[in-house]
């Protein structure tokens, strides 16, 4: 066997067996969570920290963490978060909620980052 045969069969096993294929979003989505979103929010229940947790974050009312000091904007924005306004926010917060105190947090531009971030959010277990 030649050597550039073996390391192409490797690789083609390694993508294979990479997780990054689909196998398991959540762990993709988490990464995702963690490089775009954990310098301000857990997942933790009662674990806030520059912002409110995200825990169970799907169904519950925008600016509703007791204990969390939300800006007016977001507790009075009559937001009740689904998916659809999870990706529209995460996109651009300033857009959904004007003023909503996320600063210097502009977004994240990749769709695909974003949808991974809501898939990870709405898995029971986080």
């Amino acid at each position: 066997m030649r050597p550039g045969f073996i390391i192409v069969v490797c690789g083609l096993i390694s993508l294979t067996l990479s997780p990054s294929h689909g196998q398991d979003a959540g762990v993709s989505g988490e990464q995702t969570f963690n490089n775009s979103c954990r310098t301000c929010h857990t997942v933790k229940d009662g674990d806030n920290r520059v912002g409110p947790n995200l825990h169970d974050i799907v169904g519950r009312k925008a600016g509703s963490v007791a204990k969390f000091p939300y800006s007016e904007a977001m507790k009075s924005s009559g937001i009740v978060w689904d998916e659809s306004t999870l990706l529209r926010f995460i996109e651009d917060p300033e857009a959904v909620v004007s003023g909503n105190g996320m600063k210097p947090y502009t977004g994240v531009r990749s769709a695909e980052d974003r949808a991974k971030i809501v898939v990870f959010l709405k898995s029971p277990g986080k």
